[in-house]
């Protein structure tokens, strides 16, 4: 996989259950706080400055398979790749311990564009997406 975005973050003791790993719901947290970067590294108005134009992107899909589990304190690797597909964007989103080079957990994220309430092609996303296609 060709990944066009990496961000490092760190694991938090609050994130994590009786078990003393990452809860599962947490990796969403991830993956969407690294979309938003990513966004914002292509030099593109925010998610909420797109809200505020009547534009909203929405998960219609998301599907996350856990390979090993990260605890408190590890710090790790949110890799993202992006593809085109149809009337959405397909975000690959994979998480790897920093210590080892571990594969988490690996995401796939459908996107879909809502402007003013009715689905449309993402068209104002192609020129920003497409050095990263």
């Amino acid at each position: 996989m060709k990944y066009v975005y990496e961000l490092e973050m760190k694991a938090r003791d609050y994130e994590c259950d009786i078990q003393g790993i990452v809860n599962n719901a947490n990796y969403q947290h991830y993956l969407e706080y690294t979309r938003h970067e990513f966004l914002l590294s292509t030099g593109a108005p925010s998610f909420s400055e797109f809200h505020d134009q009547g534009i909203d992107t929405v998960v219609a899909r998301i599907t996350m398979s856990f390979k090993t589990p990260l605890r408190g304190g590890d710090v790790f690797v949110s890799k993202l790749a992006l593809k085109r597909e149809g009337i959405k964007y397909v975000f690959y989103q994979d998480i790897y311990r920093k210590a080892d080079d571990k594969l988490c957990l690996r995401g796939v994220v459908e996107v879909v564009c809502i402007v003013n309430g009715k689905l449309v092609e993402p068209t104002m996303f192609d020129p920003i997406f497409a050095p990263y296609l």
